[in-house]
């Protein structure tokens, strides 16, 4: 971790709603004044979409297992060697993994596929990662570890896989037979390298329906916000009374449920990771600035 150069991860699986908490960060950054050089976590996987689908054949064939949730479909040191880079002096090297047309015409690549690594632009004030792995450890690797303000994004199971559903049929053409598929085969990474990150977050934010969603593979519609609650669970902060208590001034309907947990209606969520993120990133924002000043 690194005061002067502060990395911000947010993490969670396939379909958990990262990007949706990354739509508050990116506010919150405009907001403040702050310069963030933006990671993709998918810019870190090891192949390409053509070469993913040859290996997973590949390992099919083998009796491996092989996912983007896992090393084997990862480059986990390259990720670490950016942290640590940039926790030390502000640089480092990243790229873009192209989704789909739109991007294709603003990196100029063809669709699943990578841009050339270049080097993070020089004057950022903290490096903002979005993805699957913001705080893996494996035997090799502590990402957790670089990473001054970890943000677990992670949804009751049921939820997440109704999501990945939707979003991957709707938005990227898959059966939903295919999905299915796609969660079983990464049961055994998931349960290794997704799950752990939660234990090392300093925060997580957890959406719960209340509708029944207990066969989410018959569940066609996402439960909208106001069908869920959201668990706010803090780790490495430990919230204090008087925070807890201005907060319930604050977020009409939010329960103290634990110490370190509390519960809000689902439709509150955005509103309070604004109010709850922005004190923490002032605050690392306010240790560079002294840094800078000493």
């Amino acid at each position: 971790m690194s005061q002067r150069h502060p990395i911000i991860a947010v993490t969670g699986s396939s379909g958990a709603g990262t990007t949706t908490v990354k739509d508050t960060l990116d506010n919150i950054f405009n907001r403040v004044g702050a310069q963030a050089a933006f990671v993709a976590g998918d810019s870190f996987h090891r192949y390409n979409r053509i070469e993913m689908k040859k290996e997973k054949k590949k390992a099919k064939k083998e009796g491996r297992n092989l996912s983007h949730f896992g090393p084997e479909g990862n480059l986990f040191d390259k990720q670490l060697e950016l942290f640590q880079s940039y926790g030390k002096d502000g640089t480092g090297k990243r790229r873009h993994y192209i989704h789909d047309e739109g991007e294709a015409s603003i990196y100029g690549g063809e669709p699943g596929t990578f841009t050339p690594w270049e080097a993070i632009p020089n004057g950022t004030d903290l490096l903002f990662y979005e993805g699957l792995h913001g705080g893996v450890i494996d035997k090799k690797h502590n990402l957790a570890d670089e990473v001054d303000l970890l943000i677990g994004v992670a949804p009751s199971i049921n939820l997440e896989w109704i999501q990945k559903i939707s979003r991957d049929t709707k938005d990227r053409g898959y059966h939903p037979d295919e999905v299915q598929e796609t969660i079983y085969r990464r049961m055994y990474d998931y349960m290794n390298y997704i799950l752990p990150q939660f234990s090392h977050t300093h925060i997580n934010f957890q959406r719960v329906p209340i509708i029944d969603t207990s066969n989410p593979f018959m569940v066609r519609q996402i439960p909208t916000s106001d069908q869920s609650l959201v668990i706010i669970h803090f780790l490495k902060f430990q919230p204090s009374v008087e925070y807890k208590l201005h907060l319930k001034g604050l977020i009409e309907g939010l329960q103290i449920t634990a110490y370190n947990t509390m519960v809000i209606p689902g439709g509150k969520m955005q509103y309070a990771m604004e109010l709850i993120l922005t004190k923490l990133i002032l605050d690392l924002m306010e240790k560079r600035g002294h840094m800078y000043s000493s």
